[in-house]
């Protein structure tokens, strides 16, 4: 699907970095006080730090993933008002930039099983 992740980087204070199919791309920012419950191990900077792909998700060990639908609506939004739509047009290459700040950390991001 587009909104598959087919990059991503932890970065400091609960913040990653994803790039997805269609090559959008951007920060997602991760609250503290939402890494609760399943997320609860995600608080430790040496457990959040080797984040990974599992089958166009980002995981972490201990079956810890974050849904990509919804981490890739978040980044959408980030865009200024019509500059994606743009950027999917033919014709236009290059990875898409998204603002440095999002609030991502929304209960539909936790895809534990």
């Amino acid at each position: 699907m587009y909104w598959d992740v087919i990059e991503v980087k932890a970065e400091a204070d609960y913040c990653l970095f994803v790039r997805f199919g269609d090559g959008l791309s951007g920060r997602v920012h991760l609250r503290e006080e939402d890494l609760t419950g399943a997320l609860a191990p995600l608080r430790d900077a040496a457990f959040f730090k080797p984040v990974f792909i599992d089958a166009g998700a980002v995981a972490w060990p201990g079956n810890i993933d974050l849904a990509p639908d919804a981490m890739y609506e978040d980044v959408a939004n980030q865009q200024p008002r019509g500059a994606y739509r743009a950027a999917k047009s033919p014709g236009m290459n290059g990875p898409h930039r998204a603002t440095e700040r999002t609030e991502a950390a929304r209960a539909g991001l936790n895809r534990s099983g």
